[in-house]
């Protein structure tokens, strides 16, 4: 045996002198494995433990976890940023920082963070200016697009409540342009899509395409409305047919089309008021 070296712990078969032993010479000091798995370090070979000083054994000390922030990210790329918590909203717009840092942004809460001034996230721990401002430019976004919805979401309780909605964008339309107003139980609008854009006198509406926008945003019913560049409102046999299709595929999926409006040069038409639907 090596002097120097613990029984069984270098092959003697192979090594004849201390010169050609690898690894590092040995040493007295006598470090516990369970301190270096406290201490955060990768596991460590058996072997090193009892020959290695405490200096030799830092030079393999690695995190045994990511930081929160960098972790955080990771789950916002995976999952979608409308399927994880704030830590994960927050890291994707500051990038990389501290531990400390997350958790004194997490430790205010969303609606503090929303009314802090640049200059109160900056003097966060690790925060600085710059993702400061990034912090602040996400929640003025936030409340400029909340500035620019209506108030209150229109109720259609009539055609005339469904014309008005769209009479004064559609009436000078020089093609024909076809929209779906998306109601909610209430019938409250909850979107306004445009489905097809047509020719002079005709537009073609697919039944996939008027239904995977009411799907996608939860509508309860739908108004079907479209324009005649002509001013003159009267429908057309191909109106009436596209209408029979589109009510019928809404009883399918369980959508009911309320009403179809035909806009003309201030004035329109109802189906439900003429009794074609």
């Amino acid at each position: 045996m090596i002097p120097g070296t613990k029984q069984g712990l270098w092959p003697t078969a192979n090594c004849k002198s201390k010169q050609e032993r690898p690894g590092p010479p040995a040493r007295n000091t006598q470090i516990r494995k369970e301190e270096g798995v406290r201490a955060g370090w990768w596991s460590v070979p058996d072997s090193m433990y009892g020959l290695w000083s405490e200096a030799e054994l830092a030079a393999y000390k690695r995190p045994t976890r990511k930081p929160l922030a960098e972790t955080a990210r990771e789950e916002t790329m995976k999952y979608g940023v409308e399927n994880v918590e704030l830590p994960g909203l927050i890291a994707s717009l500051i990038g990389a920082v501290p531990d400390e840092t997350i958790n004194a942004l997490i430790g205010k809460g969303i609606r503090e963070l929303a009314g802090m001034s640049v200059q109160e996230l900056a003097g966060l721990p690790g925060m600085g200016r710059l993702k400061a401002t990034r912090l602040a430019a996400a929640f003025e976004i936030a409340r400029r697009l909340a500035a620019s919805l209506p108030e209150e979401l229109p109720v259609i309780r009539s055609p005339e409540d469904a014309a008005g909605v769209v009479m004064k964008e559609m009436r000078y339309l020089d093609r024909e342009h076809f929209f779906a107003l998306l109601l909610n139980t209430k019938n409250r609008v909850i979107a306004r899509e445009l489905i097809s854009i047509g020719t002079l006198n005709s537009s073609t509406v697919h039944p996939r395409e008027l239904f995977k926008s009411a799907i996608r945003r939860s509508a309860a019913a739908v108004i079907l409305v479209h324009n005649h560049p002509s001013g003159d409102p009267e429908p057309s046999r191909q109106d009436q047919d596209v209408t029979r299709r589109l009510q019928e595929a809404g009883q399918i999926v369980g959508i009911e089309v309320l009403d179809h409006i035909i806009i003309g040069d201030g004035k329109f038409v109802s189906f439900k008021a003429r009794g074609l639907i």
